[in-house]
């Protein structure tokens, strides 16, 4: 049967498939518009499944708050290749799903991909868009923040991205921002030593042990010079403790006390695409 030109492109703006894959699917349904649909969606999941082994290492991190800076988020929405990952379209739905997020701030990751998008779970949206692009595509990232103010940084190319939450609000917004880059550029264990989980510091100290005896040290001071290394790596690896990268002789923790008693950070996220 003749296939017409309105056919494909109402076609094409439901399901986002190029023009030549919405003809040869309604030329397969024979001009039934649902069946097309469904046609579409199932190439999208033979194409998931078929490629459910290979790494989605690419895509974009998107993070986002609200216009009252008091909730934000963070996503990832992976593919295989760097030229996908750079697609208008691509990166134009990993904002779309990015604003969902947003907007209804779901508890986890099975939340947001049971969540409506388009008139689809944004699971379903996902799978329909690997049949699109012809390659793997997966939702790889979802955290969110709750305080009383919240920046997102993203880092160059949709490649990093970060998300910081402080105690109070007022202060000045570069200093937030650098806090957040700092995030980015140091990649903190946590925000400080006090967070810092019990394994990773019996692992430190394990390790410090080990390095001083095979130095020589007395196995009496073992111990002693192991929580000395402890110290060091709480200064290097935990937000507040760090030397500010864009200033070294101020801690992260001074340059927010300076700017106002009591500011702090209560909470941070930081995703990066696998190199």
């Amino acid at each position: 049967m003749s296939i017409q030109a309105a056919d494909v492109a109402k076609l094409r703006k439901v399901t986002g498939a190029g023009m030549m894959d919405c003809k040869k699917a309604l030329t397969e349904a024979d001009g039934d518009f649902n069946r097309a649909i469904q046609i579409i969606r199932e190439r999208g999941q033979a194409i998931a499944n078929k490629r459910a082994d290979r790494e989605a290492t690419e895509g974009a991190v998107i993070a986002k708050t609200t216009a009252d800076s008091k909730s934000g988020i963070v996503i990832a929405l992976n593919c295989e290749t760097d030229f996908v990952a750079k697609n208008e379209d691509f990166v134009g739905l990993a904002h779309k799903i990015a604003d969902l997020a947003l907007a209804k701030l779901p508890e986890n990751m099975e939340a947001l991909l049971a969540l409506q998008l388009d008139g689809k779970t944004v699971e379903e949206v996902v799978v329909n868009q690997s049949g699109i692009t012809g390659e793997k595509m997966e939702l790889a990232y979802y955290d969110k923040i709750q305080s009383e103010f919240v920046i997102p940084y993203i880092h160059m190319g949709n490649k990093l991205a970060t998300l910081v939450g402080f105690n109070k609000a007022g202060f000045a917004p570069q200093l937030a921002k650098d806090v957040a880059m700092q995030v980015a550029a140091m990649a903190p264990v946590s925000i400080s030593e006090k967070d810092v989980p019990a394994e990773v510091v019996e692992e430190e100290l394990k390790i410090a042990k080990e390095k001083a005896r095979l130095e020589g040290k007395a196995e009496n001071m073992l111990d002693k010079i192991a929580e000395g290394r402890l110290s060091k790596f709480y200064k290097e690896s935990t937000l507040l403790n760090q030397s500010s990268v864009k200033d070294n002789k101020f801690t992260i923790a001074q340059l927010l006390t300076n700017a106002s008693a009591g500011l702090t950070v209560t909470a941070m996220k930081r995703y990066a695409l696998k190199s």
